[in-house]
């Protein structure tokens, strides 16, 4: 993009060519505040026969509209999103909003508040799809230290393509969208496609559709439409692509936004395929003939790309889940049973497919996004309490990354939904920090830097390093849902450190279960089982009453497989320390976890075993827990 825009011919300022197309790109933007017909102005421009001075078309619609109101201001807006791609090309854009920043300190004397107003501006653009979100960080160093351009870019990023909800304030800034939410609109554009199928009155459908006044938005009528061609296919797929076809003639849907329809279609049709076997093949059929139809540039939509290659043992799992893994998620958020739902889950996915899981950890965190703080508390309890490898839910996040941006149009606070769930799943220890940093050092290679997943990695890091971090963090949505929100993390490690010593002396078994229940935080029971092994090896063989009480936990499905096994690791990574104060520590972890083993807490294949330690010696400590 930003190659073809320093290609792009700037013509001489005295060029006559150059004064004439000045003077009548201003007609042509008076007249266009006046009629508001986008059509007629498109054909205006597109009569001018000179596309090598569009940028300064876009620079002059801009200006005037900042010093007028707001109606003039979505209208300019609404008339970019149109002209788009259809008779303004991409550079041409690119390069008018970088006149427009550096511009920017002429513009702020007749309209003094210029910043605020040239930031909505290129907010709305970047949320348009009209100007890619690098723009930002390439048009930056570009600028003048302290010009009010650079404060045009760091304020478009910061107070407004960063805050929560940011998709829908910057489209209802102006007045937009007739002050119906994303969702809203979407709901409606769905309606309209179920009504035309079932009734066929395409100009009723058209009608409905210029009624919406969303031009900008109807990529996500042609998405939507390809979607219930390709699912339903036969005579229904037939009539929805003459549909499209008669929408681009008649001027209701514009190439750009056909061709931007079609681009998200190609990104998200891996998912589809989940649901139709063949999706691949049928939009690659789709394009084709859209493209023989003459109603789509097939070179200007996103190449489909060769199908990526899944083992087939993978592929049955993946179709057996996908039926499966919905009730699983919303049997658990009404019930909230978690030891049911990882039963339910492990028995689907007996082999432990990493794609398997990795679907599954979207799904669940897609389905807690849509829902209140409580589910998505409960999401990230289960996510912890499954017994899944920290690469699994790794890719389970690469998933809701890629898939983000297709979703902010459905929620717009998914970056800040999924920053969240992200660094929870750090502080639960579902993943490690070094996970984190790679998932962003792999993300910067595919996205840019102002996408919706990029974001969402960034703002992650940011909460982690926030002071109190953890106690926040944990308490955001409210803690494990059982009102202890207010317990700080020291708190309830010193609430565990009592009751395993008040049982240790004498207290009942199922007074001490009860009082773990009532923590209210299960994917906090590591902590519980750390804490008692820690305990019985420096009772060195007298703790057995402990031992007693992890197996009751266990038994009655209080502690799960996987808080068990992060106890036990976390012993493991402390047991050099633990040493210095029982020189056998680590003998007698070997002899506990054979144990465990054996009564079926671990896995066969667990082992104590950290890069940098040294092999176990044979020794007494095997004695000790006998």
């Amino acid at each position: 993009m930003v190659q073809d825009v320093d290609q792009l011919r700037t013509p001489s300022v005295s060029s006559q060519e150059f004064i004439d197309f000045k003077r009548k790109a201003t007609t042509i933007v008076e007249e266009y505040f006046s009629t508001d017909d986008v059509a007629a102005t498109a054909n205006e421009l597109r009569e001018l026969r000179v596309p090598c001075y569009h940028y300064y078309f876009v620079k002059k619609l801009v200006s005037v509209a900042m010093d007028r109101h707001d109606r003039e201001k979505e209208m300019a807006a609404v008339l970019l999103s149109s002209l788009y791609n259809d008779v303004i090309d991409r550079p041409q854009v690119y390069k008018g909003f970088c006149k427009l920043t550096e511009s920017c300190d002429d513009l702020s004397i007749d309209t003094p508040d210029a910043v605020d107003i040239l930031a909505v501006f290129v907010a709305r653009a970047i949320i348009d799809d009209i100007l890619p979100p690098v723009f930002l960080a390439k048009q930056l160093p570009c600028l003048p230290d302290g010009c009010k351009g650079a404060e045009v870019i760091h304020r478009a990023e910061k107070s407004y393509l960063s805050v929560p909800h940011h998709g829908e304030i910057i489209l209802q800034r102006w007045g937009g969208i007739k002050n119906i939410t994303v969702e809203e609109a979407k709901a409606k554009i769905v309606d309209i496609l179920e009504e035309y199928l079932a009734a066929g009155d395409t100009a009723e459908a058209f009608r409905c559709i210029r009624d919406l006044k969303i031009p900008f938005f109807h990529h996500d009528l042609v998405k939507r439409a390809v979607v219930l061609a390709i699912e339903r296919g036969g005579e229904a797929e037939g009539r929805i692509l003459d549909f499209i076809k008669s929408a681009s003639h008649e001027g209701v849907i514009n190439e750009s936004q056909i061709i931007k329809g079609f681009n998200r279609m190609i990104d998200s049709v891996d998912d589809l395929t989940l649901d139709v076997p063949n999706a691949r093949c049928l939009l690659k059929s789709i394009i084709l003939k859209a493209s023989s139809e003459g109603w789509l540039c097939a070179s200007s939509v996103k190449p489909l790309g060769p199908e990526p290659k899944k083992a087939v043992e993978d592929d049955a799992a993946v179709k057996k889940l996908k039926a499966k893994a919905v009730s699983i998620i919303q049997e658990y958020f009404l019930t909230g049973d978690i030891i049911e739902s990882v039963s339910r889950l492990e028995a689907e996915n007996k082999s432990c497919s990493p794609s398997v899981n990795a679907i599954f950890v979207k799904k669940l965190i897609i389905a807690a996004m849509d829902r209140k703080n409580r589910e998505k508390e409960m999401a990230s309890v289960l996510l912890c309490s499954l017994c899944m490898p920290p690469e699994h839910v790794v890719a389970g996040f690469h998933l809701l990354i890629d898939a983000a941006e297709d979703a902010a149009l459905d929620n717009p606070a998914i970056v800040e939904d999924l920053a969240m769930f992200f660094a929870r799943s750090v502080v639960d220890e579902v993943i490690a920090p070094s996970d984190l940093e790679a998932m962003e050092e792999e993300a910067s290679r595919r996205k840019v830097a102002g996408s919706p997943g990029m974001l969402a990695l960034r703002n992650a890091h940011a909460l982690l390093g926030a002071k109190l971090s953890a106690e926040r963090i944990l308490r955001y949505w409210g803690g494990g849902g059982t009102g202890k929100a207010g317990w700080e993390l020291s708190e309830v490690k010193e609430k565990v450190s009592k009751l395993l010593q008040e049982y240790d002396c004498g207290g009942g078994v199922r007074e001490a279960c009860r009082c773990i229940k009532e923590l209210g935080m299960p994917f906090f029971h590591h902590e519980v089982v750390k804490k008692a092994l820690v305990s019985i090896i420096e009772k060195r063989g007298k703790g057995e009453r402990l031992w007693g009480l992890l197996d009751e936990c266990y038994g009655r499905g209080l502690i799960t497989p996987n808080q068990m096994i992060k106890g036990f690791e976390r012993v493991a990574d402390c047991v050099d320390d633990l040493a210095l104060d029982v020189p056998d520590a680590r003998e007698q972890l070997r002899c506990y976890v054979e144990r465990a083993k054996k009564g079926g807490w671990l896995d066969a294949s667990f082992s104590i075993a950290r890069p940098g330690q040294a092999p176990v010696p044979d020794g007494n400590g095997i004695a000790a827990c006998s």
